[in-house]
């Protein structure tokens, strides 16, 4: 779910997670369990949070519980308040506005 706090910033999350063995799927089903329940998919395993601060630390410090390390990566980029003018959609796929109304 995408935050409408004011103080909202976005951040885009990316991982990989080595799929190998049964232990690496389910992380990575847990990870993308997580991504999905605090961030909007905009590729296979890229998400687009838009959180307050708070949130985003709460849910970055349980996204780096679930990965193994030593076999997967996460990657933050920090869009910032002003990510709009630092993100160009091009393609197939619709683009959403993670500010606009969010119908259930």
């Amino acid at each position: 779910m995408l935050s409408e706090s004011v103080n909202a910033m976005m951040v885009l999350i990316s991982y990989d997670v080595s799929t190998s063995d049964a232990a690496g799927r389910a992380r990575l089903r847990k990870v993308a369990k997580q991504c999905q329940n605090h961030a909007q998919r905009v590729q296979n395993s890229v998400f687009e949070a838009d959180l307050d601060y708070g949130n985003f630390l709460k849910l970055k410090e349980h996204l780096i519980k679930l990965i193994d390390p030593s076999k997967d990566s996460l990657r933050f980029y920090y869009l910032g308040n002003h990510w709009k003018k630092r993100v160009e959609h091009i393609g197939a796929k619709e683009t959403y506005d993670p500010e606009g109304v969010i119908i259930l």
